[in-house]
């Protein structure tokens, strides 16, 4: 190892399979994640349907996506981690292809189950899948490597998909760069994720090979007795974890308009790449820096009280005050990368090894599903108050309020997982 630290060493693979999950997460979520909005756009101006009929749509797109990672671990023990990622980078570009190509609305909805069915082989659970076998100790910093590709995906493809069809239409955007997505996936796994460490030889986290197994967070967990549905630690995972998420994804889809009358149009988005830029530095600080035998639940408790913090600081600022309302846009932003990259980690330390990737797939699963209506929730909610101003109060309070119920439900599971690891040692 030439002397360098475990895991740290940039001749162990596993750091290139980060590298490689990075940048399928750059095409995940550029297209699965950041992409609908853009496409509903694109459609409603080009078939003059209705928002309501697209965003139904865009709505499909995610909740199917969670009905398919709810099944991820077993489709990858079936088929392999290569040959899904493989056919969700195939899948994804042609529903995205299907979306511009629509005459119908049953073809647009038929569409959204394609571009679902393809981001579900590349989201959050497929990140984790593709890095965990390599890391143990060093696998905080592992995925939020791994998962800022997906935020990078986010500035990046998000004002790309906007050039691109401005200049040659929805198809010839979704052609380009759905092709470009599948060539570049195709040969990423069979490069980097046709291997494992145990077939090249190698031990978790760069260690030398036969040297002692590093030990897991938290010690050795209980495994699963039955169905995760009456386990406390699945429970409580999935819970604050969709509250969460709900949360930040419902505030996001309508900050820009709620930051614009205050800040003006451009500086509102210049605030919007402002909390992206956050995302990714709260994510590889948590990452890098997290003591090995930290209590990652308390940890997500913290960081969705900071976001809590952001949360309040937009309502301070009244619609008004500038530097309240950038201060809520930091504070708000450094907690959203982790929002992602903690709920794997926390699996990794409350389950045994043989339930973690599936409890990874059914807890993204969870608050997929759940924040698939939390842009038409907070909408709704808009609506009703009556008008962006005068809504802004009760959207901030929402948020709020989500975040300290994630906050106050991931510790609950706490006690009882630290009992049952402690009973599966004596």
């Amino acid at each position: 190892m030439n002397g360098a630290l475990p895991g740290r060493s940039p001749r162990f693979f596993g750091w290139h399979v980060t590298w490689a999950a990075f940048t399928v997460a750059v095409f995940g979520w550029g297209v699965g994640f950041y992409g609908p909005p853009v496409f509903l756009h694109a459609v409603h101006e080009a078939r003059g349907w209705s928002v309501t009929l697209v965003s139904a749509a865009v709505t499909l797109h995610f909740l199917f996506g969670a009905m398919v990672v709810a099944n991820l671990a077993t489709l990858h023990q079936r088929f392999g981690l290569v040959a899904v990622t493989r056919a969700a980078g195939i899948t994804a570009p042609l529903g995205v292809l299907g979306w511009a190509l629509a005459e119908q609305p049953w073809q647009l909805f038929a569409a959204a189950l394609l571009t679902g069915l393809g981001w579900a082989g590349i989201s959050a659970a497929a990140i984790n899948a593709m890095v965990a076998p390599w890391f143990v100790r060093r696998r905080p910093a592992a995925l939020s490597t791994a998962y800022n590709g997906g935020a990078l995906g986010g500035v990046v493809l998000s004002p790309l998909w906007v050039v691109l069809i401005a200049w040659w239409g929805f198809a010839g955007a979704a052609a380009l760069v759905g092709g470009v997505m599948a060539l570049v996936l195709w040969w990423l796994a069979g490069r980097y994720f046709a291997r494992t460490p145990v077939a090249m030889g190698l031990a978790p986290d760069g260690d030398a090979p036969g040297a002692p197994a590093p030990a897991r967070p938290g010690g050795d967990a209980a495994p699963l007795a039955g169905s995760p549905w009456r386990d406390r630690r699945f429970l409580t995972l999935a819970g604050g974890t969709s509250l969460g998420l709900f949360a930040q994804i419902g505030l996001i889809a309508h900050l820009f308009s709620l930051l614009a009358p205050a800040l003006g149009v451009q500086p509102a988005g210049f605030a919007a790449g402002l909390a992206t830029a956050c995302a990714i530095l709260g994510r590889a600080a948590l990452g890098w820096l997290l003591p090995e035998g930290a209590d990652r639940r308390l940890v997500a408790a913290a960081n969705y009280g900071l976001q809590v913090l952001g949360s309040l600081a937009f309502l301070a600022a009244g619609g008004a005050e500038v530097t309240l309302l950038l201060l809520g846009v930091v504070l708000f932003g450094l907690g959203l990368g982790n929002a992602t990259s903690l709920p794997p980690l926390m699996a990794q330390q409350d389950f045994a090894p043989a339930d973690t990737a599936r409890m990874v797939a059914l807890v993204t699963a969870c608050s997929q599903a759940a924040y698939a209506f939390a842009p038409a929730v907070f909408g709704l909610l808009r609506d009703l108050v009556g008008g962006a101003g005068g809504a802004a109060p009760a959207l901030f309070l929402a948020a709020a309020a989500a975040q300290v119920g994630a906050a106050a439900v991931l510790p609950m599971g706490r006690r009882r997982a630290a009992l049952r690891g402690a009973e599966a040692g004596a």
